[in-house]
């Protein structure tokens, strides 16, 4: 019998398949105590565990490569957590083995992060992959993760680690289904990345019986169990639609009376350009610079190794734009040299530009290198601030831009509330505005990007996160500035067209978004775009404003 179940679509496309379930977590290990002797012997196992799961981790980012890469590069440093191996140490001495050991430590710490407001909640997945992958190989058992199978399926997880999303064979595994996480989990962002269907945030995914037929439709969300041919005949048809409609659109992004919308890609180093390239991007609306600073978290990386990194992006650009954004360190990217390691909210303490700030050298350092990167070149280079609150911050970067001979456009991101409305303030120092709409929606809502129990509330569609998208584009027209938007909420191609209607002039996401949003700009004119808006703005929940833009381009 044919049911559907709805969660929320992170990942375009249709996947048809029957289900498989994400291997099994690692059991408990017994806790039993081990004689004195033996102690130096099982902390030596520990190390050499931690050591190989780091190294596995970075193998894979490697393959990876992209954001995948800096993901799993952050997963290998907690591995190597100092102060976690000292409490592995210090549990083994007392008559732990160094399964049980790691077991316990992890699990303390993973209780503090919990502790501290669930700010952090996105990093416990992480970190308990990271335990499961140690225990696993202290007990010689099989890791856990993908299954193995010889034949295409529709992968079922309560959440997928970074580390499984990463190496995903798009061949085998046609779409994924998660029960936790949320639209700007680090799964979501990979899947898009991968371009594999996806769903993330259902309810009672784990419930799905292995084998099960299922119908993923990661554009809505909506799940169909035991699909009927006639639902699947449609499915199939829908999304031949829509490939012939990408095949056909190309050039640059404008809407059907020729309002153009440059359409640019969010790239995480060198290795995301040609994807980047090969769909057409316009140019660069998010390049994120942490994938450097992730190698070593104990220094900076040289002026030269940041010069040749950034060179490789902008030089795949030429005549382009590549807006840049300077580190972004802090709450869920910690760097030792950088970040305090006891703050109780780290999502609301230093982090962004205020860490820069805290440390000028680095930023420097940073903006001289873009300087000397982008000597010679045609590219427009265009850099940007994480975490600006107010005028002040902007001043500061600004200044410091200046102080660099940086010979570019400097911008400021609006991912705090006080930033949209007070964006016209800001203007009077920097030259464009960039809305980063995952944090905006964070602090915005009081909602952890990463909990999928509150991921209603980190719906781009909420009308209050709209109504600030509305007042930024709004000051930046009436400064006669720009204002983009380089969020994940860039990549619903609905949303693009409210976000065009709300006066945002640019729109930048991963590169495999950019055919769906180009094809579907241009169906619409402007002027569709604005109503569409409008009645997005004035619904009461995410739900009623995308059925109300639905319905206002639709005709109906």
């Amino acid at each position: 019998m044919e049911t559907t179940l709805r969660g929320v679509g992170v990942s375009h496309g249709v996947a048809i398949g029957e289900v498989r379930h994400m291997g099994t977590a690692v059991l408990e290990p017994p806790a039993k105590q081990i004689p004195a002797e033996e102690a130096e012997r099982e902390q030596g196992r520990a190390r050499k565990a931690v050591e190989a799961v780091a190294a596995d981790l970075m193998a894979r980012g490697n393959l990876a490569g992209g954001e995948a890469q800096a993901v799993l590069e952050a997963q290998a440093m907690m591995a190597q957590d100092p102060e976690l191996m000292a409490d592995v140490d210090r549990r083994i001495a007392v008559g732990s083995t160094a399964e049980r050991a790691v077991y316990d430590a992890f699990a303390a710490y993973r209780e503090l992060l919990a502790g501290a407001g669930e700010y952090l909640a996105g990093r416990v997945a992480d970190l308990d992959d990271v335990r499961n992958r140690i225990v696993a190989r202290l007990l010689g058992v099989p890791m856990p993760g993908v299954p193995d199978s010889d034949e295409p399926y529709v992968l079922v997880a309560r959440d997928l680690a970074p580390a499984d999303t990463a190496l995903l064979d798009p061949a085998l595994v046609l779409g994924f289904v998660t029960e936790e996480g949320g639209p700007t989990s680090h799964s979501a962002i990979l899947a898009r990345a991968l371009g594999v269907p996806a769903v993330v945030a259902l309810p009672g995914a784990g419930e799905l019986a292995e084998g099960t037929v299922i119908a993923v439709d990661g554009s809505t969300g909506d799940i169909f169990v035991n699909p009927s041919e006639e639902k699947k005949a449609e499915l199939e048809a829908a999304a031949a639609a829509r490939k012939a409609a990408l095949a056909a659109s190309t050039g640059p992004g404008a809407t059907a009376d020729g309002h153009k919308v440059p359409l640019l890609a969010n790239v995480g180093g060198p290795s995301d350009v040609p994807a980047a390239v090969e769909a057409g991007a316009e140019g660069v609306g998010l390049f994120r610079t942490e994938f450097l600073f992730l190698d070593d978290s104990k220094k900076a990386p040289s002026e030269e190794k940041q010069v040749e990194a950034y060179r490789q992006v902008l030089e795949a650009f030429p005549e382009g734009r590549v807006v840049v954004r300077v580190l972004d360190a802090g709450a869920d990217k910690p760097l030792d040299f950088l970040t305090p390691a006891d703050e109780p909210n780290p999502a609301l303490g230093v982090r962004g530009l205020r860490t820069l700030l805290d440390h000028p050298e680095v930023l420097r350092t940073q903006l001289t290198a873009l300087a000397k990167a982008a000597e010679g070149l045609p590219v427009y280079l265009e850099v940007m601030a994480p975490m600006v609150a107010d005028r002040t911050d902007a001043k500061a970067f600004a200044d410091a831009c200046r102080a660099a001979g940086l010979q570019a456009k400097f911008g400021a991101m609006v991912e705090i509330p006080s930033a949209a409305l007070r964006a016209r303030s800001i203007l009077q120092e920097v030259e464009f505005l960039s809305l980063g709409t995952n944090d905006l929606a964070q602090y915005t809502f009081a909602a952890d990007r990463q909990v999928g129990a509150v991921s209603r509330l980190q719906d781009p569609w909420q009308p209050a996160l709209l109504d600030l998208v509305a007042l930024s584009a709004d000051a930046a027209k009436a400064e006669g500035k720009s204002c983009g938007v380089c969020g994940e909420a860039a990549s619903d191609p609905l949303l693009a067209c409210v976000l065009t209607g709300l006066g945002v002039t640019s729109l930048s996401m991963g590169s495999a978004s950019i055919p769906y949003v180009r094809a579907t700009l241009a169906k619409y004119t402007l002027a569709q775009c604005e109503r569409a808006a409008a009645a997005a703005r004035a619904a009461d929940s995410a739900e009623e404003a995308r059925n109300a833009a639905q319905a206002v381009l639709s005709g109906e």
